[in-house]
């Protein structure tokens, strides 16, 4: 396929890489300086959003946040601008499952499909093509990309209409937050309490405690690595959607509040560009104890 790509960032270049080495056209902006590897691998330049717009049959949109999402579409010199009937839009962006419909309807009067299909996975996940894709969007617009989303992750599920890719991941980054969360509190007990954390943690991936966080977040909270992977300040972002969607439908998320209120504690830290991880930091500054030398 001829493939547009926007968002170039730390888990968007290797996205597009992987494409790129499945074979297909890759149209890439270049207002900003793109990644050595995404021009080295032969990636075609366009001079603006509208231009890969009308050379793509398929848009790939993977930026920050909800605002950012919708001036890559609309923007005067935008996606939407450079779109004809029968093309295939693709946020894989975390954003608002409101906006995303509001979004998607748009693009329906031009003629096109919208799908989303935010990820999990991380940087990690982004370079092994190996990240978790949650699809909202039509069977039809669905069975087109899909070989799009299998060069770049392995667990790709339809969920339901658009704005239901962007409902999962919402509910992902709840989870993903507290086990965070509740891996940094016990490491922290186990360490103040005089145990090798990482003893402790080895211990515990044997059980019913054994989780993705704890292999990999938990190790990072062991031997301070905490530069990003998933900053902070975007895991607030995701918990924002959150708890804003639970106020719109009457719901109480106690606990993703709280964690929401530590994350934004990092902030004074120094720590809003730190891994998701580094919410530890926080616990730590609140016991006055680490659960490792840094």
């Amino acid at each position: 396929m001829k493939v547009g790509f926007v968002g170039l960032g730390i888990m968007g270049h290797p996205m597009a890489l992987n494409l790129l080495k499945g074979g297909h056209e890759l149209f890439v902006y270049g207002k900003r300086t793109l990644p050595a590897p995404v021009r080295e691998a032969g990636a075609t330049v366009c001079d603006t959003l509208k231009s890969i717009a009308e050379r793509a049959e398929v848009i790939v949109i993977m930026v920050p946040d909800t605002p950012d999402v919708r001036d890559v579409l609309f923007s005067a010199d935008g996606i939407a601008a450079g779109l004809s009937a029968g093309k295939t839009v693709v946020d894989m962006s975390s954003i608002s499952p409101i906006e995303t419909k509001e979004f998607a309807a748009e693009i329906a009067e031009k003629g096109c499909d919208y799908v989303d299909a935010p990820v999990s996975g991380g940087e990690v996940g982004a370079r092994a093509a190996s990240l978790t894709i949650m699809v909202g969007g039509s069977q039809k617009a669905f069975d087109r990309v899909k070989p799009l989303f299998e060069l770049m992750g392995k667990n790709i599920t339809l969920v339901g209409e658009v704005g239901a890719g962007q409902t999962t991941k919402v509910a992902n980054q709840i989870i993903v937050a507290l086990t965070i969360e509740a891996v940094g509190e016990a490491l922290l007990f186990a360490s103040k309490a005089g145990a090798d954390p990482a003893k402790v943690r080895q211990a515990l991936m044997g059980g019913f405690a054994s989780s993705r966080i704890l292999e990999v977040h938990g190790e990072r909270m062991i031997k301070r690595t905490f530069d990003p992977g998933f900053r902070i300040e975007l895991h607030q972002k995701d918990l924002n959607l959150a708890l804003s969607g639970a106020r719109a439908l009457g719901l109480s998320l106690p606990n993703t509040a709280t964690t929401q209120e530590l994350f934004n504690a990092a902030t004074p830290l120094g720590g809003k560009g730190w891994d998701h991880s580094g919410l530890v930091r926080v616990l730590e500054h609140l016991a006055g104890h680490k659960v490792a030398k840094d």
